[in-house]
């Protein structure tokens, strides 16, 4: 009988991209952009324990985890963690302070905007590292993130579908983002973490990785968190991100990719 490879599989771009250790920037870089719609930002302060030092660790690490499962685990697995998360969501609202109104924290806009930040975040740094992709590879890349929208509870039909889509789609958002209070005292908190104690010489290396990442955000992004813009910063973040991805290619694979980034691999080659 065939294998159950989940939602993608041998072939799957996301499998060819999503193992690179470069990566981590992108899922870094993807909660400062997911920060910048006020509701989901709000959503997040006000339920999730993402905003308490002493546990942001293990929220973080159960995000980790749902991303690992979404993306290489069998279709019963991601059935699972999925469930979960819908049923967590479905039950938590948030309040909206200009207003008073309170809000659905599944409302589909607040989904699609943090979905769509993962996935920008992802290709964005891949393809500015120099992951091997066509445009093509980026178009595909998109619409089969599309499976992972419906994880969440998204109809797959209302997500974007290539790269040009959802650059529409960000023209069209920007008018209504901004980087609210909370936005900005979570950037800030970035660059001082309250780490476990087994961690912290960690810490000494925050504050550049930080402005590294920050660095990788649109410009736009960057000047709503009340940071330059330059054309400049572009340029340097994306240098840095080459020299990380050629470094990176030079650790041996056993090294250089988890254990389900290295099955993927592996199977990807017999096929």
């Amino acid at each position: 009988m065939d294998e159950d490879y989940g939602l993608f599989g041998p072939g799957s771009v996301t499998w060819h991209v999503m193992g690179e250790p470069v990566l981590i920037v992108g899922g870094i870089r993807a909660l400062l952009l997911q920060a910048l719609h006020p509701r989901t930002m709000w959503g997040t302060a006000q339920n999730s324990e993402l905003m308490n030092p002493s546990a942001a660790w293990s929220r973080l690490a159960r995000t980790v985890e749902f991303v690992r499962v979404r993306t290489y685990g069998t279709t019963a697995e991601v059935d699972r963690i999925g469930r979960r998360v819908r049923n967590l969501h479905s039950r938590l609202t948030g309040v909206d302070p200009r207003t008073g109104s309170t809000f659905r924290i599944d409302e589909p806009e607040n989904l699609l905007w943090v979905h769509l930040g993962e996935v920008d975040s992802y290709l964005d740094i891949a393809r500015r590292a120099g992951v091997p992709l066509t445009a093509a590879d980026a178009d595909q890349f998109v619409d089969e993130q599309r499976r992972a929208a419906a994880v969440v509870g998204l109809d797959p039909a209302d997500v974007p579908a290539s790269v040009a889509e959802m650059r529409d789609y960000y023209a069209m958002m920007r008018g209504h983002i901004f980087a609210c209070d909370e936005a900005r005292a979570g950037l800030r908190r970035m660059f001082n973490p309250a780490v476990p104690r087994r961690m912290l010489p960690l810490k000494l290396a925050v504050p550049p990785l930080g402005t590294f990442v920050v660095s990788t955000l649109p410009r736009w992004a960057r000047r709503m968190y009340g940071l330059p813009g330059l054309p400049t910063s572009d340029l340097a973040a994306t240098l840095a991100l080459k020299g990380l991805y050629r470094t990176s290619q030079v650790v041996p694979e056993r090294y250089r990719y988890s254990p389900d980034a290295r099955r993927a691999r592996d199977l990807t080659r017999a096929r």
